[in-house]
Parts: structure tokens; sequence; C-alpha cells
């Protein structure tokens, strides 16, 4: 298989690793997913999962250090995405947002503004629960990552 599409699966909400299951199976691309809980998988030979330790970044750590140039990443976590960026692999949220070398650190100042405003107090939450027309822009960028990758 030319590469691995990694999950940070702790986070990853069950409707993009359903849309996950089936493009893996569909386009024969190996789907690893990484959390540190036991996660149940649908019987594939090409979906399998890891479990690491608990612990912050434990999971983070263990995709940067199994993935290799070319593989792609599902994470909503920007400093992850980062990580991957420079490792030269790709990064796709679970709403269809592909971090690039070009956008990465403009997100990565955006999350650190937000994060300093929710420790201040002037906002609260995060952003909004993920709705079908999310999960249907992820199922797209993820299909014209991988159209292009397996050509």
């Amino acid at each position: 298989m030319p590469f691995t599409v990694w999950v940070d699966a702790d986070a990853c909400p069950n409707a993009v690793k359903e849309v996950l299951y089936r493009a893996a199976d569909k386009r024969q691309v190996a789907v690893i997913l990484i959390a540190n809980q036991f996660l149940r998988t649908p019987p594939s030979r090409f979906i399998s999962s890891v479990q690491v330790a608990a612990g912050f970044d434990v999971a983070d750590n263990a995709i940067v250090e199994r993935l290799s140039a070319g593989d792609l990443v599902i994470t909503q976590d920007i400093p992850l995405a980062d990580d991957v960026i420079r490792k030269g692999a790709s990064a796709l949220s679970p709403r269809g947002m592909l971090y690039t070398k070009e956008n990465i650190k403009d997100h990565l100042s955006r999350r650190d503004m937000l994060d300093e405003l929710r420790g201040s107090g002037v906002m609260t939450g995060g952003p909004p629960a993920l709705d079908k027309k999310d999960v249907q822009h992820f199922a797209n960028a993820l299909d014209r990552f991988l159209t292009r990758a397996l050509q």
C-alpha cells in the first residue's frame, strides 16, 4: 500500500470514522486508528487500531513516530497537524480542512489566541457540534486527497 491514513481517534467523531472505514475498503488504503482506549473496528484487512497508554499527547506522539512522508493524518489537534506537516505528511481535520505548510502557522496563531480568550474568561466553549454538512465536507476532502494520492 502506497501510504497510510492515521487517525487521532480519541477525539475523532464516529461519523468521520464511518467515512474512513468505507473509504479504506473502497480504496484499499490502510487506516490505522490510534487511541488511549480500546476501539472496536469493523472487520477489514485495511482497518486496524493501536491502543497506547493514557497520558497527555501519548497518542499524538505515537502517530508522529509511526507516520511516513506522504501519509495522511486525521486530526483536529492543530499542534499535531503542525508536527505531521513538518514530517512531510498531510493532515486533514474532521471538518475537511486540509492543513498545509502555507496555512498551518495561521491556524496555530488562531488556536493560541482562542486559548488565551478562553483562559481569561472572555470566551467560553469550543467549536459547534459536527453536523451532516461537516461530515460531507470531510468526505469530499478525503475523496479529493485519496484520488490525488492514488493516481
